[in-house]
């Protein structure tokens, strides 16, 4: 980034940045060289010269009667103390704005991500959850097209070393595979939904968010922060939750549809 960019970011005015470089080419100069070489009318360069005084960015430098007042620039490292003595009256108050924070009416934040790399961020951000605890409604089959098996794969692996634990419950229609089973040393939970769900979005619920993935035809993300909306979507789960059969009982269930299709193609 240019310097003169920097400078402004800071906080100085875009002549002060250009008379400030000037004087520091030209070292001991006069105010008028000094105006010149940054382009801004003598008038101003006074101007310009005194609010760059107050900051301590610039200095006089005595002469005698019969000469002009020379005008020297001060070491970048003062730029270091002006940045360093604003953070020091940032951090005095910052209590104060906290407290005027807190005290302000609590707004829901949304958040809108498209495509597969919208996606991908919002499921690192459930993986970084504080409270370690996941609730999830997935839809297998839509995720295993967005982001793919193998990101999936590795998002679970970063889930179980960050400790964070998923109660998750599958439509039995929309699963893939058995290897995301029901596992305490996966940190997962799995239930199975009834058979006449279906889900072809994923909702992931964690602290006070909710996150919302869509299929590979709507192909977007979003995150919901709100703690009552958060709430109403955690009872919604857990209502689903009692209603769904535990992986161990899906299977047996599973199990025994395949039997008795045995039994009738032997008759």
């Amino acid at each position: 980034m240019p310097i003169d960019r920097v400078l402004m970011d800071i906080g100085l005015h875009e002549t002060e940045v250009r008379f400030y470089l000037a004087a520091l080419e030209l070292g001991q100069a006069p105010i008028r060289d000094i105006a010149r070489k940054a382009g801004i009318s003598r008038t101003n360069a006074y101007d310009v010269f005194s609010r760059l005084l107050t900051q301590r960015l610039v200095n006089e430098i005595p002469q005698s009667t019969d000469r002009s007042m020379l005008i020297m620039a001060e070491s970048p490292e003062r730029v270091l103390e002006i940045v360093e003595e604003r953070r020091q009256k940032l951090a005095a108050v910052m209590p104060e704005l906290l407290s005027l924070h807190n005290r302000a009416p609590a707004k829901p934040k949304v958040r809108y991500y498209e495509g597969p790399d919208g996606i991908k961020a919002v499921l690192d951000e459930t993986v970084a959850c504080r409270s370690k605890m996941l609730l999830g409604i997935l839809s297998m089959s839509d995720l295993y097209e967005v982001p793919g098996r193998a990101w999936m794969d590795d998002n679970v692996r970063r889930r179980i070393e960050a400790g964070v634990t998923l109660r998750v419950v599958r439509s039995p229609t929309r699963d893939v595979h058995p290897y995301w089973s029901d596992n305490p040393a996966d940190l997962r939970i799995l239930r199975y939904a009834p058979d006449d769900f279906s889900f072809s979005m994923t909702t992931y619920i964690y602290d006070d968010k909710v996150a919302l993935i869509s299929s590979r035809k709507e192909n977007f993300a979003m995150t919901i922060e709100s703690p009552e909306f958060a709430a109403m979507q955690t009872g919604l789960f857990e209502t689903l939750w009692a209603a769904s059969r535990p992986a161990a009982a899906a299977s047996a269930k599973r199990a025994g549809r395949g039997k008795i299709i045995d039994l009738h193609r032997k008759t």
